[in-house]
């Protein structure tokens, strides 16, 4: 492997570092709001792209990376979920074949252009035209880099939103884990759902045995994130029991919790909207199931001193 891990609390340049022989992750500090990896496979016919990035500059700059290491074109995009930061860059992939669940090209079409307040902190978005997966899929497809086998794969449920796949390369023991898996930043499960992310890092990931994992934010790890993810999961069910019983709302029980080993993790207001989450799915609510998420996100704010949550992208 080439480059070493970043400390995610530090902002600074994109990386491009190979996790196995041709397959490279390129992981954008410091991971926080709108600012995601994604990853390429390097073929004799042309690169594979899993997620564009959230910007233009960006999205620029992680193509920019890709010819630093090949002159082969992005033949084949691959969109992990729908949100913004994997997807708002779809459309500088000139001639590639655009591939995603049929939920993400649903789910780009519903969101519409990017946006940043009230929510957001502004950020240049730059010439952003909407370019959803043109080439969809319900279960599952298989891509070849040259001989080199790459399954994605839908996960089955809501987790992180309801339209979540994965890259996996059973030969190299990689995996594109998208935003299911969140490396020193928050997990975000306010479109998706707490229990279905619990059953999909179970009953799912764990059992694939990947070696090498590459996140939706954050370095490069190795199978214990999800087990740290899981941990995670736990804790704010654990909360919501606890704070729904007593008749707090989630707003209440998140300035009351003690996010105790989980301090530390970027965007912590994102136990506000995990919160909503997990009383929805109290109440009875089926995982991914629409909530009020503009409510969320405003109490998310609260939660941040009244604040704009903070893009740097």
């Amino acid at each position: 492997m080439s480059s070493a891990p970043y400390d995610i609390t530090v902002p600074g340049t994109p990386q491009v570092r190979e996790v196995s022989a041709d397959i490279y992750a390129y992981v954008q500090p410091d991971g926080t709001w709108w600012i995601n990896n994604t990853g390429f496979l390097v073929g004799k016919r042309g690169v594979i792209s899993v997620d564009a990035c959230s910007t233009e500059r960006r999205t620029r700059a992680y193509l920019d990376a890709i010819r630093t290491v090949t002159d082969q074109p992005v033949r084949t995009l691959v969109n992990t979920h729908h949100h913004g930061d994997h997807t708002f860059g779809n459309y500088l992939f000139e001639g590639a074949t655009i591939i995603g669940h049929e939920g993400v090209r649903a789910g780009i079409q519903d969101w519409g252009m990017p946006r940043s307040a009230p929510f957001w902190t502004e950020a240049e978005w730059g010439d952003i035209q909407l370019e959803p997966p043109f080439l969809t899929y319900t279960d599952a497809v298989t891509l070849w880099s040259d001989d080199l086998r790459c399954e994605v794969r839908y996960v089955g449920m809501a987790a992180h939103t309801p339209c979540d796949s994965i890259v996996w390369i059973p030969e190299r023991r990689v995996l594109f884990a998208g935003d299911l898996l969140f490396n020193g930043g928050t997990p975000f499960l306010l479109q998706g759902s707490v229990a279905g992310m619990v059953q999909v890092l179970s009953e799912l990931l764990t059992p694939l045995g990947a070696e090498t994992i590459v996140p939706g934010h954050g370095p490069v790890a190795g199978p214990e994130l999800i087990e740290e993810v899981l941990g995670y999961c736990a804790f704010v069910q654990s909360a919501a029991r606890a704070a729904h019983d007593a008749g707090l709302s989630p707003l209440q029980a998140a300035r009351e919790l003690d996010l105790g080993p989980y301090a530390g993790l970027a965007d912590s207001e994102r136990i506000v909207g995990n919160l909503y989450r997990a009383y929805a799915e109290i109440d009875g609510a089926a995982p991914g199931a629409p909530i009020d998420a503009a409510a969320a996100l405003k109490d998310m704010i609260a939660y941040n001193g009244g604040r704009p949550l903070t893009c740097q992208a």
